[in-house]
This record gives C-alpha cells, structure tokens and sequence, in this order.
C-alpha cells in the first residue's frame, strides 16, 4: 500500500506522515528530500527551491510516479508526502496500481487561516522539521495556495480535508479515513 499525503507548505503533512509511520511501520518518504538531494547532489538540475510549486511538481512528479510505482510492483508499503503530488496525475494511474493508491489532501479553511495562520501555522511549521520562517509564509499566499489546491482536488475528485475550527480534533477524522481504507 502507498498512502500519499499532498497539501500546501506547513499543513501537517510531514507530522502525519510520522504519526502514520509510528502507527503502522511503514516507513514515510518527503518529496523535499528528493528535491533538495536533486538540487544540492546534481550539477545538472535543472531547477531552484525557490522556483513555483508548479515547477518543481512537473520535474519531480514523474519520479514520485516511479517511485510509487516500484514500491507497489515490489509489494511494498510506504507513505509518501509533498506539496508536490498533483491532485489531477493521481488518477493517471493504471487500475492495477491505483487499488494499491491512498491519496488525500490536507489543506486550511479561508477562516482557519485568518484565524490562525501565526499560532496555528507559523508557529508550528517545525513541529518535525526544522524550518525557518519564509518570504512566502505570508496570509495572502497561503490563502491563495489553499483556495488552488481545494478547487484542484475538487475538480479531480481527489480527497481532500479542509481543516475548519480544530486543527486536533478535525485531523482525527483524517487517520480515521485512512485506517477505513487501509488493506494492508
């Protein structure tokens, strides 16, 4: 089984992917991992990490794809999580590789972030990773980064989780989905 966790920078993903790995030991895999190896170990990348999510998605997608793709050929489990899984590639996937796909998407409501966005995001971006505060960690961006990723999922019929009030209690409805779908 494949579980993949897609969302905006600073959602939960990371931390999901760490709780799911301690719950079930399946090891979990950051795409950032393969973007920063990419630019810092390949002279010849052709991409920055300041360059659009959109960007980075189309040179890095096919290799997730291909990864995901071995873990399954192989029978292996493995979590995999980014903001760099397009919700409209996944159900590219033949039929015989999707029954072994879980995809979701987590992403923030328009008040959640309002609300929020500096106790609730800011201040918990490094609940895994250490990450330092950004240019782009600004409300106006990560509204837009929300409102794109929710219509994308939506018109894909990718699964996703818009987290309203309760960042705690609301995620919970999350692992819940993914024990229901697991078959692993």
């Amino acid at each position: 089984m494949v579980i993949l966790i897609g969302g905006v920078s600073c959602s939960g993903k990371t931390l999901m992917a760490q709780r799911l790995l301690e719950k079930y030991k399946i090891p979990y895999l950051s795409i950032d991992h393969i973007k920063m190896g990419l630019i810092r170990g390949n002279k010849y990348c052709d991409f920055k990490a300041t360059d659009s999510d959109d960007s980075i998605t189309e040179k890095l997608w096919p290799i997730v794809k291909g990864i995901i793709k071995t873990n399954i050929e192989n029978g292996q489990h493995i979590i995999i999580e980014g903001c760099y899984i397009p919700p409209d590639q996944i159900c590219d996937f033949e039929p015989d590789y999707l029954k072994h796909i879980i995809s979701l998407y987590i992403g923030f409501s328009k008040d959640y972030l309002e609300k929020n966005f500096i106790s609730g995001i800011v201040e918990h971006r490094s609940e895994i990773e250490q990450k330092d505060y950004d240019d782009y960690m600004n409300l106006e961006n990560f509204l837009n980064m929300h409102t794109n990723l929710k219509e994308r999922c939506f018109q894909h019929n990718a699964k996703f989780f818009e987290i309203q009030e309760n960042y705690e209690e609301e995620i919970k409805r999350v692992y819940e989905w993914i024990d229901g779908q697991r078959v692993f």
